[in-house]
């Protein structure tokens, strides 16, 4: 099976819309993944049928037992996030902002306070007509760790079965959900646009892409909104190396698909013709079926 990731430098290149579009057009047996948790928009564009959610255990938070708790304030004190405050003459624990550092465990004299299991999210899988979905939902206020990714790509992995291609979309930039994302991964479609920001994120993404010994592939997207920056995207591709799969054009038509909740490529317009292209010489490059 080949493992195949599309990523951003930086939010808003559209990095969901190809991934859509390619899944939407590859031929071959297939199983998805959106690892993007903290905005998993993929199955709003594949019409995705939920089969299955699994509670995801984030980093454990602290409770105060107020029956043993000396109303010391020693644990309010130590907590340099806020997260432990007076009410009702009790110390409470505010679960979005307690970062599980433990602190106040170690400085309660009495021992009233303890760290338990906080659930941040939980792990999906929906049915479409494209292929198994693995995805996840990450609660607001969790922090995305990467370790909510890494459950989503071990479902994946499990609902293969006999597919011949993981096809994931990654999230933004370079931490670690891109990590967790790119690991283990035999290629990535960087989607980039022409903007020096986004130049500047693609060089950065291209940088850790490479360390985890992976086949880096460049997509452009609403290229004609800037042909100096655009130019200067490509002098970088060939200086690099990088194999530039293709240049999407700026279409009013996606706009139009991402509302109506549909791939680009089920409708009639450049933008879809060109990722018809890309995704050709993608299936080129990595042997898959049309």
């Amino acid at each position: 099976m080949i493992r195949l990731a599309v990523i951003s430098g930086k939010g808003g290149t559209g990095k969901t819309m190809v991934t859509a579009a390619l899944a939407d057009l590859f031929a071959t047996d297939q199983v998805l993944a959106d690892c993007d948790v903290e905005a998993a928009n993929l199955g709003l564009l594949l019409d995705g049928d939920l089969v299955s959610s699994e509670p995801f255990m984030g980093l454990e938070k602290a409770e105060i037992d107020h029956e043993v708790c000396l109303f010391c304030g020693r644990c309010a004190d130590a907590c340099r996030f806020d997260a432990i405050h007076e009410e009702a003459k009790e110390y409470v624990v505010d679960p979005l902002k307690c970062e599980g550092c433990g602190v106040c465990v170690h400085v309660c004299p009495a021992g009233a306070v303890t760290m338990h299991p906080y659930q941040a999210g939980e792990v999906l899988a929906s049915e479409t007509e494209r292929g198994h979905l693995s995805h996840a939902r990450l609660y607001p206020g969790s922090g995305n760790s990467g370790l909510l990714v890494h459950e989503v790509r071990k479902q994946a992995e499990k609902m293969a079965g006999e597919s011949r291609l993981l096809l994931a979309d990654g999230p933004p930039g370079i931490g670690c959900p891109l990590i967790s994302t790119v690991s283990g991964m035999d290629a990535v479609v960087v989607v980039t646009e022409p903007g020096l920001s986004a130049l500047h994120d693609l060089k950065r993404v291209v940088n850790v892409s490479r360390r985890f010994n992976v086949e880096i592939f460049v997509v452009i997207n609403r290229f004609d909104l800037e042909p100096d920056v655009c130019q200067e995207i490509e002098r970088f591709c060939e200086d690099e190396g990088l194999l530039l799969l293709g240049k999407v054009p700026f279409d009013p038509a996606v706009v139009a698909a991402v509302r109506r909740g549909v791939p680009i490529t089920s409708t009639d317009s450049p933008a879809s013709e060109a990722l018809v292209r890309i995704k050709e010489r993608l299936v080129a490059e990595l042997g898959l079926d049309g």
